[in-house]
């Protein structure tokens, strides 16, 4: 679905995570749910797909927030489906694909000095965040943050980079496999003239990252270091990767 996620009228917004079942007609008969509560499924994104299940994001508009409860109970009603987590989202909220690409295209058209923040910012508004950090693993000093949720304190600089350090093998599909669910990371490389080797580092409690979300971060961690020259990755191939992951065709 391409433009932006809205309300039409006396409606509201919420984002549903649904695990469902690898069965034909598991997504339809949660569809037929929700419509029998006079809700609309307006967006819909893959976040994961394995061992027998799909994890989906569903953007559902109610006519009546106080339909909520009685959607999660109906949805659950169908067999083999879970309900991960349900939040109310803004009006105009941005589809999740054309969002990461115009995160990518941000990038490309800002200056140096401002990347670092903006791919922070970019991804805590993506993957709704409860914290974003760019840390200097060289140093171990953060040197950017965005996002910072109220009452939320990210873990320490030293700790991070301890962490992370022995987590160099793992690419975003080693992440699903064995990382903590409220951490998603990419590297930036080593500045070839300052020293610094940069990493992003997303948290967020309540929601587990899945492989979608960890493969955007990941990719617009590569765009950024393309565009840093922190990488030998060619900026435009990078973006076209993002592009090609969020099922748009390459130029």
């Amino acid at each position: 679905m391409v433009g932006a996620l809205g309300t039409v009228g006396a409606v509201e917004t919420f984002v549903v995570r649904v695990w469902l079942p690898a069965r034909p007609g598991a997504l339809g008969h949660v569809a037929s749910r929700i419509g029998a509560l006079r809700g609309d499924v307006v967006g819909i994104d893959i976040l994961e797909r394995g061992g027998g299940f799909a994890v989906d994001e569903l953007v559902v508009t109610l006519p009546d927030d106080g339909l909520l409860d009685l959607l999660v109970a109906e949805i659950v009603q169908v067999d083999g489906v879970a309900v991960e987590d349900v939040r109310r989202v803004a009006t105009g909220r941005p589809d999740a694909g054309i969002a990461a690409l115009e995160a990518a295209a941000a990038l490309v058209d800002a200056a140096d000095e401002d990347r670092l923040v903006l791919l922070c910012e970019r991804l805590s508004d993506l993957l709704d965040a409860d914290w974003t950090a760019a840390v200097d693993a060289a140093s171990a000093a953060v040197v950017a943050t965005a996002g910072l949720t109220a009452g939320v304190v990210p873990p320490e600089a030293a700790w991070l980079v301890a962490f992370l350090d022995g987590s160099r093998h793992l690419d975003a599909a080693g992440q699903s496999a064995g990382a903590p669910g409220d951490l998603a990371w990419g590297w930036l490389g080593a500045d070839p003239v300052g020293g610094s080797e940069l990493v992003v580092v997303v948290g967020r409690s309540g929601r587990p990252f899945h492989d979608r979300e960890r493969r955007q971060t990941e990719l617009l961690c590569r765009t950024t270091a393309a565009l840093l020259g922190t990488t030998a990755a060619p900026a435009a191939a990078v973006v076209e990767e993002v592009a090609g992951a969020e099922g748009v065709p390459a130029a």
